[in-house]
């Protein structure tokens, strides 16, 4: 496929996001212009279950994709014909959901001539703060979300090395469960913020640190530290203390990952340190965040909470870079839920 070059006009993406429980379309101009940004959640579908059912995903994105691409065109007030090219999340995510998005930006990109680009989750939550400000490199990035827990150093526009990532339960996920053990429904992470930010006292939790140096992460233990202070409280007949308890665990959970973030920002020189993923609209993470990277002197982006959560305008952020860098991909281009991000990283400079 033709690359768009440094003297050709910025390019207009539309790009699709069906990985998990949300379809979105959006329509964005030179990765950095939201011109719309359509969002049809599940969460109500999935709160039922008690958390997100694959099967039941992956149809709801075939009931209102064609709907959603048609609303994001027409409040982009952009017709086909102008678009460069058409974008969608090729992996990781659930392979059901990732199919429709897949499948539906191929048939677009066949029907309307355009090139087709397969664009990493990840990468898109990372390149979500390009929609609030020019990224300078080297930059480190803290992705927090229910399926991920990394820290990413972007040496480059478009190349990611992988410093520190979870070695059991992601972030997200361990709100989720823990947010369960209080008694709170599905999604539980915001339950756990508000409530923690409530609390008087906070009830002591371990942190979990690992060898001396790592940039890993682990929250397996502190989850299950919870459930012991949950369950020593029923034992006793006693009514847990819910808000401390709330209150514990994010204080353990913001310590570790704002104080790791911080040391492999000044360790690898950043220019910026970036938050990215859908814990990145916790309350309680970006006030600690903010106000550490203020005392280091470190330049901190954090995108809205709009640009946090799964949507498809950070694709097109991170699908803008690829296709300067790389162009677009083949037709036969696959739903891939193990996608690497480091292999996705872009292959030669742009012109």
């Amino acid at each position: 496929m033709t690359k768009l070059t440094g003297a050709a006009a910025p390019a207009l993406i539309l790009a699709i996001e069906t990985s998990c429980d949300e379809t979105s379309v959006a329509v964005v101009k030179g990765g950095t212009e939201v011109l719309s940004n359509i969002v049809s959640s599940q969460i109500e579908t999935h709160r039922a279950f008690g958390g997100v059912v694959p099967e039941v995903a992956s149809r709801k994105h075939v009931e209102v994709i064609t709907r959603i691409v048609e609303e994001a065109l027409a409040e982009a007030k952009v017709k086909p014909a102008e678009l460069t090219a058409v974008a969608v999340t090729q992996g990781p995510g659930l392979v059901g959901a990732l199919l429709v998005g897949v499948v539906a930006a191929k048939g677009l990109a066949l029907a309307w001539d355009k090139p087709l680009i397969g664009t990493h989750h990840i990468a898109g939550h990372i390149y979500a703060n390009r929609l609030v400000e020019e990224l300078q490199y080297p930059c480190m990035t803290l992705v927090v979300s229910g399926g991920h827990t990394e820290l990413v150093l972007l040496e480059r526009e478009g190349s990611f090395r992988i410093i520190g990532r979870t070695r059991d339960d992601a972030v997200g996920e361990a709100y989720d469960k823990v947010a369960r053990a209080l008694g709170f429904p599905y999604p539980g992470g915001p339950h756990v913020d508000k409530l923690a930010r409530e609390a008087e006292e906070a009830v002591p939790l371990p942190r979990v640190w690992l060898e001396p140096g790592s940039y890993d992460f682990s929250f397996s233990g502190l989850k299950s530290a919870v459930l012991n202070v949950v369950n020593q409280s029923k034992m006793k007949g006693l009514e847990p203390d819910v808000a401390g308890i709330a209150r514990g665990f994010q204080e353990s959970v913001v310590e570790v990952l704002v104080e790791k973030a911080v040391r492999a920002a000044k360790a690898n020189d950043a220019r910026q340190l970036l938050l990215s993923g859908g814990v990145a609209a916790n309350k309680g993470l970006r006030e600690v965040l903010i106000r550490r990277c203020a005392e280091e002197g470190i330049k901190l982006i954090i995108p809205p909470p709009v640009y946090c959560t799964d949507n498809a305008a950070m694709i097109a952020a991170a699908a803008d870079v690829k296709w300067r860098h790389d162009g677009g991909a083949p037709l036969d281009l696959v739903a891939d839920p193990g996608l690497s991000l480091e292999n996705w990283s872009v292959r030669e400079p742009a012109y």
